[in-house]
């Protein structure tokens, strides 16, 4: 990268650090209680902090996990951003959550985002009995660039055989790049990404260009699709993002995976941050009620 991408990498950095928290006053589930803890995981890319969201008391323990992966174009570590969203999951789908503060650029390039996220579900599922939850019944999902993360995790962790997530939640995520984002076009005339910002975020993140087109980078290139798990797709109809999205979706169910695919209407990227609150509200309950279910089922053994 050069020393001008980084400067405008860190100026967009220090900006957005600030945006991202702001999230609609009507989504915040302020009447959801909070009881959170925060833990450190080791990861081959460097130690990782994690804030960990507890379930009500009155759930069985141990209860299923849920990892989540803020966004922020790669280059914003606010994991803060999504307190209201895991809040709201860990009270209504029963199970603990917990929120990755994973390395971000032009500090820390591709790949060690997905490294430090893939090596953070890991620990969780081995690590459950000794911090009461249940390492087997896992899911993993994001927001934007953290949903990018979620798709990397789940193809690692196919490859490696490790763990079997139950869900993936693919959330507006940015899934080609190697595109020119001039090309992703929107229904609106100014969606919240522009293609100036969209380049400063893939410069930060992957300033090599031989990487562009790496499955964990560009997960919607690849098509080697089949066996991962089970997915709950979401898009927004003005989102830049959104035919990338929905193109993926398509071929995860065309490799016969199973998924949930729901493309919000009149809304634009992050509507689950910002609104429209009615959308936000439908999206984020979709988020709880589908994990309820996938971890609360009966998988039957591998033959």
């Amino acid at each position: 990268m050069s020393f001008g991408a980084r400067i405008q990498a860190r100026g967009v950095q220090l900006l957005l650090s600030g945006v991202m928290t702001r999230v609609h006053q009507d989504l915040r589930f302020t009447d959801v209680p909070k009881r959170t803890e925060t833990l450190r995981v080791e990861t081959g890319a460097g130690p990782v902090d994690c804030t960990v969201y507890r379930p009500p008391t009155t759930t069985p323990a141990p209860a299923p996990v849920y990892v989540n992966f803020h966004g922020g174009g790669f280059i914003v570590a606010r994991p803060e951003q999504d307190d209201h969203i895991c809040r709201y999951i860990a009270a209504t789908a029963g199970c603990v959550v917990v929120n990755v503060d994973y390395a971000v650029a032009p500090q820390r390039v591709f790949p060690t985002a997905v490294t430090q996220a893939y090596d953070v579900v890991e620990w969780i599922a081995e690590n459950g009995e000794a911090h009461d939850w249940d390492g087997s019944r896992i899911a993993v999902g994001g927001h934007s660039a953290g949903a990018n993360l979620t798709a990397g995790v789940c193809r690692t962790a196919r490859a490696r055989g490790t763990f079997t997530p139950r869900l993936q939640i693919i959330d507006s995520a940015p899934l080609d790049m190697v595109a020119d984002p001039a090309t992703k076009r929107s229904r609106i005339a100014k969606p919240l990404l522009s293609p100036q910002l969209m380049r400063i975020f893939t410069a930060a993140y992957v300033p090599d260009p031989a990487d562009l087109a790496d499955p964990l980078a560009s997960p919607g290139l690849a098509d080697d699709l089949a066996g991962l798990p089970p997915a709950l797709v979401i898009t927004a109809e003005n989102d830049r993002l959104r035919d990338e999205g929905d193109a993926y979706a398509e071929a995860l169910a065309a490799a016969g995976v199973p998924v949930t695919h729901r493309v919000f209407e009149g809304v634009d990227h992050y509507f689950t941050h910002t609104g429209p609150v009615p959308a936000g509200k439908e999206a984020i309950d979709l988020m709880a009620t589908t994990l309820r279910t996938a971890l609360d089922a009966t998988v039957p053994d591998a033959a």
